[in-house]
């Protein structure tokens, strides 16, 4: 029997009652499914049932085989050794303990029939470009995206038969990128992976479009799948046209309609004044003028309301992606305003910046460099959370910084009371009309940040940082398209696009760094950063 995945009649809706899904059905077959759909759409949650760690409501999920889910934040403990992250320590304990001459009757069962499990580890360490990652070493040493990596080997090595994936490049370097674009390349078994990253959706066979609670699909890889939408919003866009010229066309028939009436009843009523005709004739008449007028009138206002009706329908069918609007005073920075100041900083981690870094008005600096490389050491020593081994990194304007794992806000507070704890001197009147140009208006502003999707929670942190008081003049980054879809991005390039002031943004994302207007590449490299031309792309692999 083929593998595969179905969702039959599915319902599930947070514990605050916010609907997410009701009576969706699905079925996921043999290959790679791309499932692609704005933030919040609840694709992340659908993963999770599929995975069995979430309980619908109503309705089955019914799963060939075992799944193997790698989530959208993945945490491992840092004090863990690399084995124990992997599953196999108990294993490997007991060969270890056979080889050394124990014949103990647990060791042969803890062992099984997986006598190799050291060399397939460290050959699927290898394969994901993690070959300099000892099973010995404790996961605290690896970087982010390497962690990633890391929760993906073992998932491989459990073998399972199906593979769900949710947003796997994030925090990974171009190099890493490569390497697990081979894994899903090679993988033989059913998939499906959430991802904005094209490149990526590239390798799959199908896309599964989730919208409104409802998947769309469409077969071929995302480039194939964006073509087809295109022509499928082209139609609706002209069938809105149609619909709203339609209903003028109503609109005016049913105003024709009301002057004609009108002038019958002024005859009718004339006729009747003059008495030309026996009474008994005059009420008959104007009996059946009032039934006939009242058919009339009826007719049109049927007319209209089934053209407005048409007209919701196209609407509804035609895509409006909101884009995020910044409108922020004070942030704006002279060219000439010295704005950072490093000299001769050595961080944790034996990483340094040798000589110095000086950034001046409003530039945008792109941090670039392979996973492990020190970039976030470096974002969080100048924002002040990490102190340096030596050196000094001064900032001399207001600072705010967005790291990686969106940890700013507090998720028992709503979005709105996050925001408040950042400008505590805006009225609450004012905080909402400030998020609403975050796209958070009227009761998604009182939505608790700890049920946020991950494009959500980002929009909220963003928004909590922008709105800050005083407003920040240097805005650092660190791996914002992480779990943001490609409407979200574009919203972020969008909110970019508008604020005036210096910009450090460390990401692998090289699109997207191409479209926010970077003015200088710093790398880092081989435990140093290094200036690198502007029109460079990418960095040494």
């Amino acid at each position: 029997m083929s593998l595969s995945l179905t969702c039959t009649s599915l319902s599930f809706a947070w514990p605050d009652g916010t609907p997410v899904f009701d009576g969706l059905d699905a079925a996921f077959g043999p290959g790679r499914t791309g499932l692609v759909g704005v933030n919040g759409s609840g694709k992340s949650t659908l993963l999770k049932l599929l995975a069995g760690q979430l309980t619908p409501a109503d309705g089955t999920v019914r799963v060939s085989g075992e799944v193997g889910h790698l989530p959208q934040n993945v945490t491992l403990d840092t004090a863990s050794r690399v084995d124990e992250a992997l599953g196999i320590a108990a294993r490997r304990t007991a060969l270890h303990a056979i080889e050394a001459g124990d014949v103990a009757e647990e060791h042969f069962e803890a062992v099984g029939d997986d006598w190799d499990v050291e060399e397939r580890a460290l050959a699927t360490l290898g394969e994901l470009g993690l070959g300099h990652v000892g099973l010995d070493r404790t996961v605290g040493e690896v970087s982010g995206g390497e962690s990633v990596l890391l929760r993906l080997a073992a998932l491989l090595l459990r073998r399972p038969d199906v593979l769900l994936l949710d947003e796997p490049t994030n925090n990974l370097d171009l190099y890493a990128r490569r390497r697990l674009y081979t894994a899903v390349e090679t993988w033989p078994g059913p998939m499906v992976v959430v991802s904005h990253d094209r490149e990526l959706l590239e390798l799959v066979d199908q896309i599964a479009d989730l919208r409104s609670g409802a998947i769309t699909w469409y077969g071929g890889r995302f480039s194939a799948y964006e073509e087809a939408l295109a022509v499928e919003q082209e139609a609706a866009e002209r069938m809105v046209r149609v619909a709203e010229s339609d209903l003028r066309k109503q609109k005016r028939e049913l105003t024709d309609a009301h002057v004609t009436l009108a002038r019958r009843r002024r005859y009718g009523q004339k006729m009747y004044d003059n008495k030309r005709e026996p009474r008994a004739v005059m009420r008959l008449r104007k009996r059946s003028a009032q039934e006939s007028a009242g058919k009339y009138r009826l007719l049109h206002e049927e007319k209209l309301t089934e053209a407005r009706e048409r007209l919701d329908e196209a609407v509804e069918a035609v895509r409006d992606d909101d884009e995020i609007r910044v409108d922020l005073p004070y942030t704006a920075v002279p060219a000439g305003r010295s704005v950072l100041t490093v000299r001769e900083l050595e961080l944790a981690y034996g990483r340094r910046v040798k000589g110095g870094l000086d950034l001046h008005g409003p530039e945008r600096i792109a941090l670039t460099g392979r996973n492990g490389a020190g970039k976030t050491t470096l974002l969080r020593t100048i924002a002040g959370e990490l102190e340096p081994v030596s050196g000094e990194a001064t900032v001399h304007v207001p600072l705010r910084f967005l790291p990686q794992r969106l940890d700013v806000l507090d998720g028992e507070l709503s979005v709105a009371e996050n925001v408040a704890r950042f400008a505590p001197g805006a009225t609450d009147n004012r905080v909402r009309a400030r998020l609403a140009r975050f796209l958070f208006r009227g009761g998604r502003a009182d939505q608790r940040a700890g049920t946020l999707s991950g494009g959500e929670l980002f929009r909220a942190t963003l928004a909590a940082l922008m709105l800050a008081e005083p407003a920040p003049q240097l805005l650092m980054l660190d791996e914002p398209t992480n779990n943001l879809d490609m409407a979200s991005v574009r919203q972020l390039t969008s909110a970019l696009e508008s604020y005036e002031g210096a910009l450090i943004v460390a990401s692998h994302d090289l699109p997207f760094l191409d479209s926010i207007g970077i003015t200088r590449r710093l790398l880092m490299e081989e435990g140093e950063l290094k200036e690198i031309k502007t029109e460079a792309v990418g960095y040494p692999t």
